[in-house]
Formats: C-alpha cells, structure tokens, sequence
C-alpha cells in the first residue's frame, strides 16, 4: 500500500472531504527511535527497523476514543492518561464523525528505555486513525497530534522521536511552533547497535538534571557539530560523521545516571563504532556504524562490558528504518 507521508503543510482542521467508507481495523508497526543523536539534543532522531509496538486500531459506532486491551508493560487504560489516547484525542476534537476508534496496544518498548515507548504509542493511533478514515493528514500533521501524547510521558512538547517515527530515517526538527520537520538521507551501510540497560529513567527526571544555561563554547562546537553531522549524513562521508557524534552539553550529566556509560562508549570505540551516546534520556546508549559487520562487533563488547555487572539488558542491531511506521495487518 502506498502511504501520503510526505506533505509537510500544516492546518488546524481536517480537510472536509476526508473518506469515512475505509476499511474498519488497522494493524501496524510503530517503530522505536533514538532522539537527540549525541550532539542534536530535542531536535535529532533516526527510527530503527527491528524493534517496536503493534497497535490496532478499529472504528466503533460509539463515538469517542477508548483503549481495550494492552499487553506487554501496565499501562493506563484512561485515555487521558495514556500517550496513545491523548494524541488520539486531540485528532479526534478535529474532526465531525459519527463514530469513534478503539485502540489495542501490544508493547514490545518497554516504558523509560529511551528509545521512544512513548512516542510509538503517540503516533501509532493517530496514524491508524488516519488511514481508517482515507488519510486526511498529512505526516507533519499527524506529528503535531502526537505532540499532545508524547508531552504527557515527558512534561514538554517536542518531536525529535515523534518525527523519525512517521516519516522513517533521520528526521531534524526545525521549530516546533509552528512544527516544521526536514527529512535528512540515511547512508546506505548506516547501521545502529542499542543496549538497553533493564532500568528505568524517566524523561521529565533526565531533563530536570540538566543545566538552563551552557557556556559560549560548548554551544558553538555542538552547533558545528550538528551541522557537521547534518552534512555528513547528506554526503555520505563516514568521517565527518564520526568526527560529529559528540556531546558536550547533555551527556556529561545524563551519562551519571546510567551504570558503566564510560565503559560501553570506549569498548564500543575500540572495535570501530563511528560514535556512541545516550539514547534519548537514557538509559539506552546507541552507537552508529558503518557496515552490519562493525555493528555485530559493538554489540559484543557491549555484553561483555554488561554481562558481569548483574544488571539485565536487551541489545539490538539495526539497519535504519528509512520507512518509518507501517502496516502489518
């Protein structure tokens, strides 16, 4: 099936003519994200291909949003209280429809990983709703809905997981008021190991760590970072990349909150990885890399650094997952 994912215009209300004659139950695949990419905090994000949430979403001759079954992680049922419902809620006040959507989730992400449990949640529903109703929105759209949802999981709004969630690849945020989101090319032999400690850090915690203002020079060299990596990923120049996987104003912090951050970011260093930083807030760590050989290599010096430690962890590989969400079903 071929997705409308493209058009980045933005309005407040849902064209008039949208299709209500669809089909009426959605199955899809809302994939995990890594934000921030070391040096592009609340504005960087690539979506991975092999790890993430199921939703369906169906349309019920009951008007509202409601969610009827979750499994995986305890979650709230209360759609107000859930990511899902709200950013599915603020879709739904925009439209005039004489029947409402139920939404079932199977969490695969586990909640404060820091690859993005929350915003697969946010746009999986929206996402389903959209296309059970002919795909009125378009993604930048769909990604100002799912702005409402991610903002109650983490006490602000931002879309650096949201972005490269929907429209797939590595996503910039140029300005969330109004949302304005540029699609950056994905290299080729692009590819990302994440470990995921089996703690929890919540976002709102991370972020209250950090510091409201950062010296001159530390801005101005992750400003140059940012555009250099920006550029790197434009080129394909693997160098640049690497030279531009660093942060020096976020992960100086957050890296006190995870166990032996130092240890996995020099391991993974040694065998080749391009870089290495904290995933979102934390406590998962990613690396980049060049080739799927390299990527293997990262992840077993990371379960080396972590399978003495008596702390449980996931590890994944992943090409980048220049599609984004999808339909299974």
């Amino acid at each position: 099936m071929e997705l409308h994912k493209r058009s980045s215009s933005y309005c407040s209300s849902a064209p008039e003519n949208y299709l209500v004659d669809m089909m009426n139950e959605i199955k899809i695949f809302s994939p995990a994200t890594v934000a921030n990419v070391a040096c592009g905090f609340d504005v960087l994000g690539f979506c991975l291909d092999n790890v993430g949430d199921n939703m369906v979403i169906r349309k019920t001759e009951k008007k509202g949003i409601s969610i009827t079954n979750i499994e995986g992680f305890d979650l709230p049922y209360e759609t107000e209280l859930n990511v899902a419902g709200v950013s599915a809620l603020a879709m739904y006040e925009v439209l005039d429809v004489d029947f409402g959507f139920e939404i079932e989730i199977y969490k695969n992400i586990k909640p404060g990983s820091g690859i993005g449990s929350s915003a697969a949640s946010a746009v999986g529903s929206v996402f389903g709703m959209n296309e059970l109703i002919g795909r009125p929105f378009n993604t930048t759209q769909l990604t100002e809905f799912a702005i409402k949802g991610e903002a109650l999981a983490s006490k602000c709004e931002h879309a650096d997981n949201l972005a490269p969630a929907l429209f797939g690849g590595f996503t910039l945020v140029k300005s969330v008021s109004p949302l304005k989101i540029l699609e950056i090319p994905t290299p080729n032999e692009l590819y990302a190991t994440i470990i995921h400690p089996q703690i929890e850090i919540k976002t709102s915690e991370a972020r209250a760590i950090l510091p409201s203002k950062v010296a001159l020079s530390d801005a101005i060299a992750q400003w140059a970072n940012v555009g250099s990596l920006v550029h790197g990923l434009h080129t394909n120049d693997y160098n640049l990349i690497k030279e531009s996987l660093h942060d020096g104003i976020v992960e100086p912090y957050r890296c006190k909150l995870i166990p032996h951050f130092k240890e996995i970011k020099e391991s993974a260093l040694n065998v080749g990885a391009l870089g290495v930083g904290i995933s979102g807030s934390g406590p998962s760590i990613f690396s980049l890399n060049k080739g799927l050989e390299t990527a293997n290599k990262v992840k077993d010096a990371m379960q080396n650094v972590y399978k003495n430690t008596g702390i449980e962890f996931d590890i994944h590989v992943s090409k980048i997952n220049t599609d984004g969400i999808k339909i299974i079903g």
